[in-house]
């Protein structure tokens, strides 16, 4: 049984490129990045064929569940044979291709996150590069809902916060300095919304 046989669940954003005119930042979307069709296929196999787990965070003196499933893999030769991180699968593989097709950048490692419903989400945060890299490129791929994503400068209060809807075969990329000048954050909300898949593909340089 398929979740797309009769109708389409996900919108999937007008399509074409947007560069986003911000200080300190260098990001841009592409809408249907993914067509339907693939969209629909990597949504189903990886929400039923990835390993799923809780993610235990610290937040105001005591560890919290995080609201969101996380799964983390990487390429087996750089996480050296003491480490027992999956390898990404094909289907990540060919996604990863597609997304240095059009970024010329290499990645190495995947963090999947799945928000199950409104009550899911994450605050506001920059990520944590794992890479002397500090301005570590992100490539962030959608398949599932639309959540809406927000971006705020760190430091330029005056700067007014940029919201982005991602749909369903959308990429983002977050690079050059934009990580280390801006938070980031997918908000709960009450509505009533179907699961939504965010792959994040990252740069890190472990020394093992």
């Amino acid at each position: 049984m398929t979740l797309f046989d009769d109708i389409d669940l996900f919108m999937s954003g007008t399509g074409g490129k947007k560069v986003f005119e911000l200080p300190d930042a260098d990001v841009f979307l592409i809408d249907h990045f993914f067509d339907k069709q693939e969209s629909d296929y990597y949504y189903q196999t990886l929400l039923e064929q990835t390993r799923w787990s809780e993610y235990q965070m610290p937040m105001y003196n005591k560890i919290v569940t995080a609201p969101r499933m996380i799964a983390w893999l990487e390429d087996s030769e750089n996480t050296g044979a003491h480490l027992e991180t999956p390898e990404l699968t094909p289907d990540l593989k060919t996604i990863r291709q597609r997304v240095e097709n059009e970024t010329n950048i290499k990645f190495n490692a995947v963090l999947l996150n799945l928000y199950r419903n409104g009550n899911d989400g994450v605050s506001w945060h920059s990520d944590k590069t794992g890479s002397s890299n500090k301005d570590m490129n992100i490539a962030s791929v959608t398949f599932g809902e639309t959540r809406m994503f927000r971006l705020r400068h760190k430091f330029l209060k005056h700067v007014p916060q940029v919201e982005i809807p991602l749909h369903h075969g959308t990429f983002l990329l977050m690079a050059g300095s934009t990580n280390s000048f801006w938070e980031h954050q997918v908000p709960k909300t009450a509505k009533q919304v179907l699961p939504r898949i965010n792959l994040t593909f990252r740069q890190v340089n472990r020394k093992v």
